[in-house]
């Protein structure tokens, strides 16, 4: 069944050349694009969808979640409001509340976030386990998030959980709690960071996951100067996270590897950390993505909008900027950039991962922020959810 999504406003493809097209069409054929171009040449399709004007551009990739956990941290957040800094330790809290919950609950709340995040235009999304830290309890958060999230990361080594030596801890994060969570996840990941785990730490998780076949990712940067990105150029990590406190070394060796930096404005907001240097990445040629890092304790929001108008408001990037940063970007984070099944790009033969802005232009995700304009949204060809009105 094929369809013709056509009258787009603006279309914003993220080919090559980062141009916006106007007046045109595309036609969507089973889970993927076949065609596009001006409106006015658009072939016929079983189906014809106007979309009056608005603008059309990639759906989301969000490469950067933690959606498995039970709990709330609202009281640590206004605490942080009112002045106490934001600290690793306060993991330990929902960890303490993932670990009693029924995996139906934590099921429940992973894909009501999902969800949540789909209605704004996320089209792809990574997410971690990291908030159960004991074997059972990261096993049941990867059956969870492989059930919700369309990559899953291990992140057993987001902390030290009380009442264990630290290496026996990383003995069983690299051992037994590696093999019960491999057959469900593709990528392991570490915090590299003061009150987590320092540089030798994590290299040794990163190492043993890559034994394990799984692709590297890495938490660094945020709260100092943890030597994780310098890491995660080292190890050729996919990404390394966060990136609030770098030094021209670290944006050098960043700009001089296919290692992503990717930023997390919501979670920067929420800690009252000093924001990542987008602007000055940018201008040194790192590759950048944005993402959600939605937790209940540094960044409580699914919403990949709000974190494009931060960093458009109070980072330096220009829309088209975050716009790719936020779909190809994130696609790049998570090695998903090239090939068939590519993400982040609208075009012949590719996924028709869509959505519609309530706007004429991409420039109004940052010139009305907190708006939402998300008015549709196709992911693999098919309408989410499908009981939305037509235009």
């Amino acid at each position: 069944m094929s369809e013709l999504i056509t009258d787009i406003g603006e279309l914003t493809t993220h080919g090559e050349e980062r141009t916006r097209l106007h007046d045109a069409a595309l036609v969507i054929d089973g889970a993927r694009i076949a065609w596009i171009g001006s409106a006015g040449d658009a072939p016929a399709a079983d189906t014809r969808t106007s979309v009056g004007g608005r603008a059309v551009l990639p759906g989301w990739v969000d490469s950067h979640s933690h959606l498995v956990f039970a709990g709330t941290r609202d009281a640590e957040f206004e605490a942080r409001m009112a002045g106490r800094r934001y600290e690793a330790g306060g993991i330990a809290s929902t960890v303490a509340a993932t670990r009693t919950a029924p995996e139906a609950r934590l099921r429940e709340t992973a894909t009501a976030l999902r969800h949540e995040a789909e209605l704004q235009g996320t089209t792809f999304l990574e997410t971690k386990t990291g908030y159960g830290l004991d074997v059972e309890s990261e096993l049941r958060s990867a059956r969870v998030a492989a059930s919700v999230a369309d990559t899953v990361s291990f992140l057993g080594a987001h902390v030290v959980p009380p009442g264990i030596d630290r290496r026996d801890y990383l003995d069983l994060v690299t051992g037994p709690m590696l093999s019960a969570v491999a057959p469900h996840v593709q990528w392991i990941d570490a915090f590299c960071e003061v009150g987590a785990f320092d540089v030798e730490e994590s290299r040794e998780v990163l190492l043993a996951g890559r034994a394990a076949g799984l692709g590297l990712r890495l938490h660094g940067n945020q709260l100092g100067f943890s030597g994780g990105v310098a890491l995660a150029v080292e190890l050729g990590c996919a990404s390394v996270d966060h990136c609030n406190h770098l030094d021209s070394r670290d944006i050098d060796a960043l700009a001089s590897s296919a290692t992503i930096a990717t930023l997390l404005p919501a979670c920067d907001l929420s800690t009252r950390e000093k924001l990542a240097p987008g602007r000055e990445l940018l201008d040194a040629g790192v590759g950048i993505a944005l993402a959600s890092n939605c937790n209940p304790g540094s960044s409580y929001t699914t919403s990949m909008p709000f974190c494009v108008a931060v960093a458009v408001l109070q980072m330096g990037l220009s829309v088209d900027e975050a716009v790719w940063a936020a779909t190809r970007g994130g696609a790049r984070a998570l090695d998903r950039d090239t090939g068939p099944d590519a993400l982040g790009a609208l075009r012949v033969g590719g996924r028709a991962d869509l959505q519609v802005l309530d706007a004429p232009s991409v420039v109004h995700l940052a010139y009305r922020p907190g708006v939402p304009l998300t008015a549709a949204v196709w992911r693999r060809g098919i309408r989410t959810p499908p009981s939305q009105p037509a235009f």
